[in-house]
């Protein structure tokens, strides 16, 4: 019986048997999730949702014979449609006495804008370290937030979201696949 050179119970005390290739790939996986969730993240906040009345449709699928309309939700984008957050939430974070104006209006203003910058520079691993770090610091900005406002469902996800970002940085050293080397 021969063993997959990946087991760990032969191993010297700190040595570790986990492939250079493995860890590539782990570190290369968490880059790819986190910049896609950023950038989707970022592009979504230019949507809105909007009514659009469209024929009732038969059984086959042709418009009803009675030219009865129905109305649908339809998800647009577009650079009118700008909303960092949902209207019930950010009111909720401009009632509270913690997050002044001067500082709350450029947050909202950047927030998309800096969610797609940080996720395509980890998709294309441009500074990858850095846009880790410092989509890490804007999570934790989202984190005091939703803290303030008591959305313990947010703060929870921000912080399952900021231990991938920590054990991405822990990987960074696997890094490949990038345009800059950092």
């Amino acid at each position: 019986m021969t063993k997959s050179p990946d087991t760990t119970d032969a191993a010297p005390a700190g040595v570790s048997t986990t492939s250079s290739c493995d860890l590539t790939l782990a570190f290369l996986l968490l880059r790819v999730w986190l910049g896609l969730r950023a950038v989707l993240t970022g592009i979504d906040k230019w949507s809105t949702t909007v009514t659009v009345s469209k024929p009732l449709l038969d059984s086959s699928g042709n418009p009803d014979q009675s030219g009865a309309m129905v109305d649908l939700p339809e998800k647009i984008y577009g650079l009118a449609h700008y909303r960092a957050m949902p209207q019930s939430l950010q009111d909720r974070l401009d009632g509270e006495p913690l997050l002044p104006h001067f500082l709350t209006t450029p947050f909202y203003a950047g927030l998309g804008g800096a969610l797609i910058i940080l996720g395509l520079a980890l998709l294309l691993g441009i500074k990858t370290r850095i846009a880790l770090v410092l989509m890490g610091l804007l999570y934790i900005a989202l984190t005091v937030g939703l803290i303030l406002i008591k959305q313990d469902d947010g703060v929870a996800w921000l912080g399952i979201h900021m231990g991938l970002i920590a054990g991405a940085l822990v990987l960074a050293r696997h890094n490949r696949f990038t345009l800059t080397r950092n």
